[in-house]
């Protein structure tokens, strides 16, 4: 059974993780989204979910960190709501943007390479959110954990594919693939037992 302090941790998890979905839909329902509103809700749940993302990296180096145990039990799910609007934001792209017409996304595909750098984030990420569950980790054994780092590569990969895709220079990426790489540089034994010093 969870403890209160715990309890409240995945409540304010669940709110912070829905609380973009509700003001885009918000948004959505009064015209609010800009003029292009297909590209708003794009950009929108691009950043959200590379946001979570960089939460779910966050979490095993703060406990590391701090000791509080509570951000390991946040990691799955943080990591299920990254995947989840990771979703949204493909759907969007292929269903709302393109129309499921493949005949008309397969030569852009050709003339923009941040929708096969996009695409290869989310199949790292679908396999992590599969795999995501405790029989799949009993299956794979210590394979779980070799598979599931490979949420660093669907990072920056995900970064690169935010960086390429605007249109204008933003600071945006160029933060977020920083803190990453700091979050993954916390991870290695010689750095993290300096850290806990």
């Amino acid at each position: 059974m969870l403890n209160r302090r715990a309890l409240l941790v995945r409540i304010l998890l669940h709110i912070g993780a829905l609380i973009p979905l509700t003001l885009l839909a918000w948004d959505l329902a009064l015209g609010q989204l800009t003029a292009d509103p297909i590209r708003e809700v794009q950009l929108r749940t691009g950043r959200y979910a590379l946001i979570l993302l960089t939460l779910t990296l966050a979490c095993t180096p703060v406990y590391n960190l701090t000791g509080f145990k509570e951000t390991l039990m946040v990691r799955r799910p943080l990591g299920l709501y990254a995947f989840g609007y990771t979703c949204l934001h493909l759907l969007n792209f292929i269903g709302v943007d393109y129309r499921f017409d493949l005949a008309l996304l397969w030569p852009d595909i050709s003339q923009k390479p941040y929708i096969i750098v996009g695409f290869v984030a989310f199949l790292i990420l679908l396999a992590l959110a599969v795999t995501s569950t405790a029989g799949w980790m009993k299956r794979l054994g210590r394979n779980w954990g070799r598979l599931h780092a490979a949420v660093y590569a669907a990072a920056l990969i995900a970064d690169l594919h935010y960086w390429w895709q605007l249109k204008v220079n933003e600071n945006g990426p160029l933060i977020y693939g920083a803190i990453i790489v700091v979050l993954l540089l916390l991870r290695l034994p010689p750095v993290k037992r300096l850290a806990r010093r």
